[in-house]
């Protein structure tokens, strides 16, 4: 073994000053602002043919955007305009900050039902949550923390995505039959849809069930392989929510005339103009006239403070990888979108907005060239808001329950579920667990439980560390030859200890010396360390030495500056045959003149 220097086992910090200098250069390079301003690379070569088909995309997304954000407000129980609300500010200013063309921005059913415990009937929630969002999302991605989502497993997102289709659709089930229901869990609407199915009004029950199917059918128009009119069918499939909410007015309006009842259980009256832009509510009124102040409000919302913006980045960075097209999706800039978005909508009483999967493909399908699209999209809602309100009057709830149960039918990602069971069939387990957990407990915990579910099996395995113990003869002696491979960290350090010392005192022979050989080594953490020197001294109370051989340099440079004296546990050599050699000629103090550095290793650390 050769006597390093003390330089040689040296842990080299980064300097600050420099990193920092490097990265303020970084961030004020040309390339670093059309990173942060995506406009800034497809703006210069915008031309009026692009224009042209942005605004067929817009205005085709624009349409289905008003039915479903006037839905979704009725899903986060709160008055149906907060959903328009919510649905236009967030298309312009994607435009500016948002990197994927097909992505659209606005309400959507998860964020909605997630809302939706917490608003208790008080919008000020509603849109202070939505500020939170933004100011939560937008510093995580300036943080470049979009790495965060890595986190969430495929099995667990099918999981929460099938638990959330399940429990919005099922929140509707009492509005498609016209019964009354003031629960959007997935159980109570169940316990209260059959406990009040007597209550079942035929108007609403006909109009909702014949809607549904109407819009199922109208979804597959686009496959129909007719040539004559196959763009004129693509659009009708594209706009069938918007037709579906025609017809329902057209039926309320015609048979209320001659009525002075409502045929159907209509929606509440959504106020005619734009929201005022003020700043979020950071204090509110309770229904007893009482002052709730910010940090109640904040006390109030619980989880959803850190839940809904996490699931706002999910459903955004899901829906730009879907629409990349091999293309690398920037989280981090993502992030810093969505946060503008969420942040300026507050100050127009906006609720949680986020990238919707549904509109997005409507948007991919219509062909939209850039983020453009978008500002139609916005055009569009804004029209509605100042002079098509008063329209809205008569749709009826059943016909908004068709449009969202439709939706949700087709939100689960089958292919996905059965996928898994394919390839692993023991990650159904996290799976199962976020599915149970998301329908009977709430969404926000089910997800957490699946994330801690797989965290569970990832320690497991690490835990136990990649190391094979076998005896070796040798002129003699008896070894125990050992070899590591990857990294070692904390939770496989007691494994590494307690396994090579029950090895060692299992063997009929007596075992003089145990070596792990490292070169596959690539770092360890300071518990490794500790236990290494441990593994040491235990061996030693059995008359066993230990030897690391041909250790990585910084890995080794952990355990000597633990202590000092530990250097004598290493051997470098240039194979395993001369380790031996070595200690034929019995060798097991320091020796130079036995010793040959890997001078690659020095070179590299030094």
């Amino acid at each position: 073994m050769c006597d390093y220097d003390d330089e040689l086992y040296h842990e080299h910090l980064p300097n600050v000053c420099s990193t920092l200098r490097e990265k303020s250069k970084s961030c004020c390079s040309i390339n670093a602002i059309k990173r942060k301003l995506p406009i800034c690379t497809w703006l210069p070569e915008y031309t009026w043919k692009i224009l042209l088909v942005d605004f067929v995309a817009g205005m085709t997304v624009g349409l289905t955007a008003v039915t479903q954000a006037i839905a979704y407000g009725a899903v986060a129980g709160l008055p149906p305009v907060y959903g328009l609300y919510s649905s236009f500010m967030g298309c312009f200013l994607y435009i500016i900050f948002g990197s994927c063309k097909d992505v659209t921005v606005g309400p959507t059913a998860i964020i909605s039902m997630m809302t939706y415990p917490h608003v208790d009937g008080n919008p000020d929630y509603a849109v202070l949550i939505c500020f939170l969002t933004g100011c939560i999302v937008l510093l995580l991605g300036f943080l470049n923390l979009g790495v965060l989502v890595r986190f969430i497993s495929a099995p667990v997102i099918a999981g929460f995505t099938l638990a959330a289709a399940l429990t919005v659709g099922s929140g509707q089930i009492n509005n498609l039959f016209g019964i009354q229901s003031k629960s959007n869990e997935f159980l109570k609407s169940w316990i209260n849809f059959f406990g009040h199915i007597q209550e079942t009004r035929l108007n609403d029950a006909l109009l909702g069930c014949c809607t549904l199917v109407l819009l199922l059918l109208m979804r597959k128009l686009k496959d129909l392989k007719s040539c004559g009119c196959r763009s004129l069918l693509k659009y009708l499939s594209l706009c069938r929510n918007v037709l579906a909410v025609i017809i329902g007015i057209l039926l309320c309006y015609l048979l209320s005339r001659d009525s002075e009842e409502m045929p159907f259980r209509i929606s509440e009256q959504i106020s005619p103009g734009l929201p005022p832009f003020r700043a979020p509510p950071f204090q509110t009124v309770d229904e007893e006239g009482q002052i709730v102040s910010f940090s109640q409000m904040i006390s109030n919302l619980g989880s959803a403070v850190g839940t809904i913006p996490f699931l706002c980045i999910l459903e955004l960075i899901s829906i730009a990888k879907a629409f990349s097209k091999g293309k690398i999706v920037d989280a981090s800039q993502e992030m810093i979108a969505l946060g503008f978005c969420n942040l300026f909508s507050s100050f127009f009483s906006s609720m949680p907005i986020t990238g919707s999967f549904a509109r997005s493909a409507i948007n991919n399908s219509s062909g939209v060239k850039t983020p453009l699209g978008g500002a139609f999209t916005g055009i569009l809602i804004i029209l509605t808001l100042a002079f098509l309100t008063h329209v809205f009057a008569y749709i009826p709830k059943a016909t908004l329950a068709a449009i969202i149960i439709s939706a949700m039918l087709f939100m689960v990602e089958y292919d996905t579920i059965a996928e898994i069971w394919r390839a692993k069939k023991r990650d159904m387990v996290p799976f199962l667990f976020t599915v149970v957990c998301c329908l009977f407990w709430s969404l926000e915990y089910g997800m957490l439980v699946g994330v801690l579910i797989n965290a569970l099996f990832i320690l497991g395995k690490s835990m136990t560390p990649h190391f094979q113990l076998e005896t070796q003869k040798h002129n003699g002696l008896e070894l125990c030859v050992a070899e590591l491979k990857g990294n070692v960290d904390y939770t496989a350090a007691e494994s590494l200890k307690i396994t090579t010392v029950a090895f060692v005192t299992e063997q009929m022979t007596s075992v003089s010396l145990v070596i792990i050989k490292g070169p596959e080594i690539g770092s360890i953490d300071a518990t490794v360390a500790l236990n290494l020197l441990s593994l040491r001294d235990d061996l030693q109370q059995l008359q066993c030495e230990l030897i690391c051989w041909n250790w990585n340099i910084a890995a080794a440079g952990v355990v000597c500056r633990l202590q000092r004296k530990a250097r004598n546990m290493f051997r470098f050599t240039k194979s395993f045959a001369e380790l031996l050699e070595i200690i034929d000629n019995g060798s097991s103090k320091r020796d130079s003149n036995n010793c040959h550095n890997d001078s690659s290793q020095v070179d590299q650390i030094s």
